[in-house]
């Protein structure tokens, strides 16, 4: 027998001609191939797939009976699996419910076996015999199979499952399984914030989740080209905004979305220093946005714009010890407090770090002597140990922060100054503003009484479940002010206007005008869409 001619002679032998036979379908030219034998390709890799499940299934079966994963120090197959072969939790969790799956359904194993079954029909059957008394599962999969075999689609083989189980005398001694206990929902957090959900549901949270995806996932006009699959995706963001405005879930007080500014204590000092008219000081929005552009579950770009356009704003002022600074701080002082060599000079009480303090008398007043750090300024002092220079420089670091935090200091002196802005809040310890409303209470009554709904052309969602949109955004200098704000729906606010970049008119009637990014298309509220000239 010739290599690789015939059947493998053992399991190495077997894996290497998988390897070799893989090898040649990834490194062939199928675009030059004839669309039949594509064709026969896409059919055979998809009998592969459903013997490949099968082969690990057992294979990962029989190596977590013997505990073949504690000979490499892991506790589970799992854990083994997603380690040992650089699979994700998920795809190592599904690997071991399919050899746990097919234990339990030795029939749609054989069927997985001989290709006869894909892996994802082979799931729907198991989940469907399942429900089943477990003496009558062997004989519901052995029908289900050879249905299967025989031709019949998925909905032929979902109508067969529900008359064997109406058929199957159910009482309460019986072990049924309805599929209640392997309800489950994931959401894993991926890359800059974005996730991804998977789940099984039960048939009641199903029918409520579709009636909720079917009445807000409709096409919303002739600008909303969003496919059917993203439409279901913004009806569930829209159900979760519209249960958060609602106010019904604990610890949020219906407060629709809140931003944290965060910002340095260098960053606020050059807000005022630009106010000034000092050269080189940057605004604390851009210093941010750099800052956390990086970082999961910030928004940046459209969605933060959008987000900002209707939210309470909570300025967070940060801080950071800049170690050269504090050891500059540090020879200052000990210059300061450093004794005469000459034995001159006046002279005050020690310090604990071994140092007196030279002193001199406030100019033009009888009250006490100040320290003067010019006075000692340039002096050499003797060395300290350095347990004590550290205990020196913390201490220093103490007053410094007394100085800077606290209501009285300087981060929340400097951030109540932002007279008229969305950070001018009450002042909490270095240093967190009480969140303000950046739209108030009589203005998002006034736009809404103007508006009662969504006020893009065409769109009649009520206003009670809009945002309130900025047409000049906040971050353009634009006001806050009746003539700049409108209610807009998420998909015309989040997607249309700042994702897609549609241009919103307000018109002096109160009507609006939206205009295309390439300018070719003009939607009026007051008539039907017209082509721009």
């Amino acid at each position: 027998m010739g290599e690789g001619e015939g059947s493998p002679a053992s399991v190495s032998q077997a894996l290497d001609m998988l390897h070799r036979a893989l090898d040649h379908l990834n490194a062939a030219e199928v675009a030059f191939l004839p669309s039949g034998v594509q064709a026969e390709a896409l059919r055979a890799l998809g009998r592969a797939e459903a013997k490949h499940t099968a082969a690990r299934a057992r294979v990962l079966a029989a190596f977590a009976a013997q505990g073949g994963h504690e000979d490499d120090g892991h506790g589970t197959a799992r854990t083994w699996l997603k380690w040992q072969t650089q699979i994700t939790g998920s795809a190592a969790a599904c690997a071991v419910g399919w050899a746990r799956r097919l234990a339990a359904h030795p029939v749609i194993g054989q069927a997985l076996a001989a290709g006869e079954l894909s892996p994802s029909w082979a799931r729907k059957v198991c989940e469907w015999t399942d429900r089943l008394p477990e003496a009558q599962r062997g004989d519901a999969d052995e029908i289900l199979a050879a249905a299967a075999d025989g031709g019949a689609n998925l909905a032929g083989l979902a109508g067969l499952a529900r008359e064997m189980y109406e058929r199957c005398p159910q009482d309460e001694s019986s072990d049924v399984d309805d599929g209640f206990d392997d309800r489950y929902l994931r959401l894993g957090i991926t890359f800059r914030g974005a996730g991804r959900t998977e789940g099984d549901l039960t048939p009641g949270c199903a029918a409520a989740l579709s009636a909720v995806l079917e009445a807000l996932g409709k096409k919303a006009g002739p600008e909303d080209t969003r496919t059917s699959a993203q439409r279901r995706h913004d009806a569930l963001e829209e159900a979760c905004r519209r249960l958060i405005r609602s106010g019904m879930l604990p610890g949020r007080a219906g407060q629709p979305t809140q931003v944290l500014v965060h910002m340095t204590l260098g960053q606020l000092r050059g807000i005022h220093g630009a106010a000034a008219g000092i050269p080189g000081a940057s605004p604390a929005e851009d210093a941010w946005a750099a800052a956390r552009a990086s970082q999961p579950g910030w928004l940046t770009g459209p969605e933060a714009s959008a987000a900002a356009c209707d939210a309470t704003v909570v300025p967070i002022v940060t801080g950071h010890v800049d170690w050269a600074a504090l050891d500059n701080l540090t020879e200052i002082f000990l210059s300061a407090v450093a004794g005469p060599l000459d034995g001159t000079g006046p002279v005050g009480p020690q310090t604990e770090f071994g140092a007196t303090v030279r002193t001199s008398p406030d100019a033009g007043s009888d009250g006490p002597a100040r320290t003067s750090p010019e006075a000692g300024a340039g002096l050499p002092h003797a060395p300290l140990a350095p347990a004590t220079r550290d205990r020196l420089r913390r201490a220093l670091l103490g007053l410094a922060a007394d100085a800077l935090s606290g209501p009285g200091g300087l981060a929340a002196r400097l951030r109540a100054a932002l007279d008229g802005t969305a950070l001018s809040t009450i002042s909490l310890p270095l240093d967190i503003g009480a969140a303000a409303e950046t739209i108030p209470a009589h203005l998002r009554r006034a736009v809404t009484t103007r508006h009662p709904h969504c006020a893009f052309p065409g769109c009649d969602q009520p206003a009670t479940v809009c945002d309130i949109h900025h047409l000049i955004p906040r971050a353009r200098g634009g006001p806050t002010a009746l003539p700049n704000l409108v209610p807009l729906c998420t998909f015309h606010h989040q997607i249309v206007i700042h994702r897609q970049g549609w241009d919103l008119r307000l018109n002096t009637d109160g009507t609006t005008t939206a205009t295309s990014p390439d300018r070719t298309r003009t939607l009026h509220s007051h008539g039907p869409p017209s082509q721009a000239a």
